[in-house]
């Protein structure tokens, strides 16, 4: 009987291993179907990064130059924005242009954008056909925005390039832990569903432990093999896996995005997924701008796609090691050029080379986004996220926090109450915060039963409205 009933037991792993070779094998072989009926860009793309990644220093300065001339060259003639930026400036755009003529570009901001969006817009493209998207407006200025669709192509690629860091392959399924879902509702789009997107969905907008107890019967059901998500998201679904103690979620990889990763939210999602998180930095202008590799000492930066600066306040380049604003060429869209944009985003660029082999440079850290800087009456400033993580570390009984600054000497703290909470909780949340501000701001402590969300799902931990 025993050894009968171990042959049926072998018998089930055996068909459930070939009926997942299979449903690989047919997302695999969909995708590919897919990609080459629109161009094989995508794929082949993917393929040119994984190579350009191991470029040396000298190569890749080529192929950022040759990019950045036939993208200037095209800007000068089809975007009126770019067509008076360059002639202002006094570049010859009938002569090679070096990466250092880059630095005589003003920087472009986002209000600019808004403000001027037609004026961006290449001439050479017919808008009503171009994808677009739309920003959310979180640092206070929302943007709409237009690609070429060979530029939309080649953003694909790098997010397959992207993804394929945490061990993601085409055709494999995702558990996507996002907000505001999109919902197949055709017959065409429940077929490409199937056979392209392969996701189930937590909505962020809803995260409660009713929404997350089906969405772990839903895993068990669909079998993911990877999580793809807002970093937050992903960690308050993590902290219910491991209060529930559910062991049997384990997936390959995991693509943390679209949010700060926070250390302490990191040593949280691998425990409780016995798996390392990859993060991944990009936004909707520029798409992919860096990423984890298997090391997880910093990011990559998408160097055959965008142009890096790091610049201080007087849009001079900072030294490396030290944290400035983050300012980006994108190299593919000829439909909305976009040169020198500043992101609204610090970080630290590195000039180390990673121990992975690869010679794209390093991102060594993000600082948070200029709205999370919190403002001090003596003209200094403070990373809004980076304090929120050391004080969640260092003070026991905080769930969640947010800070929002609305006058320079007053600070409102929303914090969510955790386990361990006591009636020193907030007194040493004071007593860290004058350490930092001093005796003369103000702090209103706000109990709250949890951090609210922006319209897309994602949070802000620390929000300065002076």
């Amino acid at each position: 009987m025993e050894a009968a009933r171990r042959l049926d037991m072998n018998n089930d792993t055996s068909k459930e291993l070939r009926l997942s070779y299979f449903d690989k094998l047919l997302g695999r072989l969909a995708y590919t179907a897919w990609d080459f009926k629109e161009g094989y860009v995508r794929l082949s793309e993917y393929k040119n990064l994984k190579k350009q990644g191991y470029l040396n220093a000298q190569a890749l300065t080529e192929l950022q130059t040759k990019k950045l001339n036939a993208l200037v060259k095209h800007a000068a003639i089809t975007s009126a924005w770019y067509k008076k930026v360059i002639a202002d400036i006094g570049l010859n755009i009938n002569q090679d242009i070096s990466l250092a003529d880059l630095s005589r570009f003003p920087i472009t901001t986002k209000l600019q954008i808004r403000e001027n969006t037609e004026q961006f817009i290449s001439s050479a493209f017919d808008k009503a056909k171009m994808p677009t998207a739309k920003t959310g407006g979180s640092t206070g200025v929302s943007l709409n925005l237009f690609f070429d669709a060979h530029c939309q192509k080649l953003r694909n690629g790098a997010q397959i390039y992207a993804d394929s860091f945490s061990g993601w392959t085409p055709g494999m399924r995702v558990a996507a832990v996002w907000g505001n879902p999109p919902v197949p509702k055709t017959l065409k789009q429940k077929i490409r569903w199937f056979l392209l997107e392969r996701m189930i969905y937590l909505d962020t907008m809803n995260l409660d432990s009713t929404s997350m107890n089906e969405f772990v019967a839903k895993w068990r059901q669909f079998k993911p093999e990877m999580i793809f998500g807002h970093s937050h998201s992903i960690y308050i679904f993590a902290k219910y896996i491991l209060n529930s103690s559910i062991r049997d979620l384990r997936p390959h990889g995991i693509v943390a995005t679209s949010m700060m990763l926070l250390d302490h939210e990191r040593a949280v999602i691998e425990e409780a997924f016995q798996c390392k998180v990859s993060n991944r930095y990009g936004c909707e202008e520029v798409g992919l701008i860096g990423v984890e590799c298997e090391q997880h000492q910093g990011m990559h930066i998408n160097s055959a796609h965008i142009i890096l600066e790091c610049l201080d306040e007087n849009n001079n380049p900072v030294p490396y090691g030290t944290p400035g604003k983050l300012v980006i060429t994108d190299l593919n869209n000829y439909g909305m050029p976009l040169i020198r944009y500043r992101v609204e985003d610090m970080g630290v660029l590195s000039e180390r080379q990673c121990n992975c082999g690869r010679t794209t440079p390093i991102l060594e850290r993000l600082e948070g986004r200029i709205a999370d800087f919190l403002k001090k009456a003596d003209g200094g400033q403070v990373a809004g996220v980076s304090l929120v993580e050391r004080t969640l570390t260092k003070i026991p009984g905080i769930e969640q926090m947010q800070l929002v600054q609305e006058k320079i000497d007053e600070i409102i703290i929303n914090r969510v109450k955790g386990p361990e909470y006591t009636d020193l909780t907030d007194k040493n949340l004071l007593e860290e915060f004058r350490i930092v501000f001093g005796e003369k701001v103000s702090f209103d402590i706000r109990d709250t039963d949890k951090i609210p969300q922006e319209k897309s799902g994602k949070y802000r931990f620390s929000i300065c409205k002076v």
